[in-house]
């Protein structure tokens, strides 16, 4: 029923606060004799400020047209990567047309950043975002207004939100290879569960992670967020501040913790400074200083715009992470989308880096809460841990602001390129490298003939021709060498790589005086590469197969024809894949004279 009230009075306000801005222009138009009567810039500023006071915010955009990289203005588009029913990943794609900056911003580091889902947009890391894309490449999580989303899409749990992290993990390490991860405030302990659950499984982990302002152990420094969750019971929440969607909305409905509690809260921790930032704002308009009254309506046109939370994703969180504290005592099992429930375990992160980071004054979370994951994470290494603390920084101050521009952000910087080098440093896999060494440095044939009789005439071969061959053995020492692949074996030649082509002199072929000479030929003479040669009737024996990758070395004699990419490979067991690759082409000379010996 609250929410329903609540609507109607926004309804209510409306015209009046479309009539206070009209009111205040027209006393503030020079053009209007309004502007002209005493007291006018009071009553100006007064109507505004009524105004901003009654309007109604919506979502603001993040407005990053472009970044500066290195000392050029690079152009950024913003688009949705993937679209969930709960949330979108965003992508803030660069763009340039100077080649040097292209080469540079292929090389910079992949970052996710976890916005939190706490009652405000993804669009309050603006200034978050807008710093790490002069040196990274930027991702964010654009969680969506509850009340928008029909209830068709069912409900959304923290162990959704959880599976939601992994999911979006996973794509970049895809794309990537693999990432850093940014979480800010309430993400901390979510992003902590859904790394420790991949560690578990085995599965590659982020590069490094770094956590702000976030309640890994809502125990320690308890803040005023943390004392309301722990004196009120579980059924309280549950009674108080969850309301169904009224029927002006997508979502007509569904139960969920509404946008306006949230800001009412956020307000209440800090009533005097918000009364003192709207009188400043009520005195600079009468004081027409333009820089300081847009750099008011900036941050409470972000601080104001707020969405609604389902329902049990706002229990679970109340229960899981101030109550029970189920994340430090090791009892959180989160169920996966597959229906498998899994514990939670963060001593199982082994690989990557964690680094906390905390603000001096954050009165949302108390100091040594986000640094508790360090006691968490005890399968790091000590070196890959680290803490810094923003001196005089609030809760907004360590990503957003002066102090996260000029002491954070570089801590941060310098952390994700340590571990993106080291990355690049690890050795790459490759197949097989011993296999292919030993390929490279031995040829196939098994032995080499001790002596090798210069080339025979055409005369000498006519003779031999009219007399004949009077013994196969003589012929075959003296000719033929003993390698593993003299006899042709009737094999489907491989295809040749797309390397230059090898020059190989032609086999020439001459009428044999008898079957015995004509099978002397067919050991000494390569197989073309046009048409396979039909298999011998006799069975081959050969060796143990060579490696997979094989390289085929031309004889050491200039009298014998290199061998060319398509020649008959050694006989390999059936089934074992063959690739017979061509050696370097030999050094450019005089082409080597034709084998003619018979």
């Amino acid at each position: 029923m609250l929410y329903q009230i609540y609507e109607t009075q926004r309804s209510f306000m409306e015209p009046f606060a479309d009539f206070a801005l009209a009111a205040s222009k027209l006393y503030s138009n020079p053009s209007s004799p309004l502007q002209k009567t005493p007291l006018a810039q009071r009553i100006s500023a007064g109507y505004d400020l009524i105004y901003r006071l009654g309007k109604d915010y919506e979502k603001p955009e993040f407005e990053i047209k472009t970044v500066p990289v290195n000392g050029v203005d690079v152009a950024i588009h913003e688009r949705v990567e993937i679209n969930k029913p709960f949330c979108e990943l965003r992508r803030f794609k660069r763009f340039s047309d100077d080649p040097k900056t292209l080469e540079n911003l292929k090389g910079q580091p992949v970052v996710l950043i976890v916005a939190p889902l706490s009652g405000h947009y993804a669009t309050l890391l603006r200034d978050t975002v807008r710093s790490m894309l002069s040196d990274h490449k930027v991702y964010i999580t654009d969680w969506k207004n509850a009340r928008l989303v029909p209830l068709s899409e069912g409900e959304f749990h923290l162990d959704d939100y959880v599976n939601y992290v992994q999911e979006f993990i996973r794509h970049l390490q895809g794309i990537y290879g693999n990432c850093h991860v940014i979480s800010v405030c309430q993400p901390t302990v979510p992003v902590l569960a859904a790394v420790s659950l991949m560690a578990s499984r085995g599965e590659t982990t982020p590069l490094s992670m770094t956590m702000m302002g976030g309640p890994i152990d809502a125990r320690k420094s308890p803040t005023a967020v943390n004392n309301l969750a722990n004196e009120r019971s579980f059924e309280w929440f549950e009674n108080n501040v969850i309301y169904r969607v009224p029927g002006n909305f997508p979502g007509v409905g569904r139960r969920v913790y509404p946008g306006f509690l949230q800001h009412a809260g956020f307000v209440a921790m800090n009533p005097d400074r918000h009364a003192v930032n709207h009188y400043d704002y009520f005195k600079n308009l009468i004081k027409a200083d333009d820089i300081s009254t847009e750099a008011h309506r900036k941050f409470y046109d972000e601080y104001n715009a707020v969405l609604d939370m389902d329902a049990d994703y706002y229990l679970e969180t109340i229960q899981t992470v101030f109550q029970e504290y189920k994340l430090v005592n090791g009892t959180w099992d989160v169920r996966s989308p597959a229906g498998k429930i899994e514990r939670v375990r963060p001593q199982d992160i082994t690989q990557g880096a964690l680094l906390t980071i905390e603000g001096e004054l954050d009165d949302i979370s108390g100091a040594g809460q986000t640094r508790a994951a360090h006691d968490l994470c005890t399968g790091l290494a000590g070196k890959e841990q680290r803490h810094h603390e923003a001196k005089g920084a609030g809760h907004y101050g360590i990503f957003s602001g002066r102090r996260w521009r000029e002491q954070v952000y570089p801590l941060v910087r310098a952390f994700i390129l340590e571990h993106q080098k080291l990355q690049a440093k690890a050795p790459v896999a490759s197949v097989a490298p011993a296999e292919k060494t030993s390929a490279l440095q031995k040829p196939v044939t098994e032995a080499t003939p001790k002596a090798r009789p210069a080339p025979a005439s055409a005369s000498t071969r006519k003779v031999a021709n009219l007399k004949g061959v009077n013994s196969k053995a003589a012929s075959s020492k003296a000719v033929a060498p003993k390698t593993a692949a003299a006899p042709a074996v009737a094999v489907k030649p491989a295809a040749p790589r797309p390397t230059p082509p090898v020059k190989v002199a032609e086999p020439v072929t001459t009428p044999p005086a008898n079957a015995k000479a004509t099978k002397a030929t067919k050991a000494v003479t390569p197989a073309p590469a046009q048409a396979p040669v039909p298999a011998p009737a006799a069975p081959v024996q050969a060796k143990a197969p060579a490696p997979a990758t094989r390289w085929v070395a031309p004889a050491a004699s200039t009298a014998v024809a290199p061998v060319t990419a398509a020649a008959a490979p050694a006989v390999q067991p059936e089934g074992e894949p063959t690739t017979v690759t061509a050696a370097p082409a030999p050094a450019q000379g005089k082409r080597p004279s034709r084998n003619k010996a018979a």
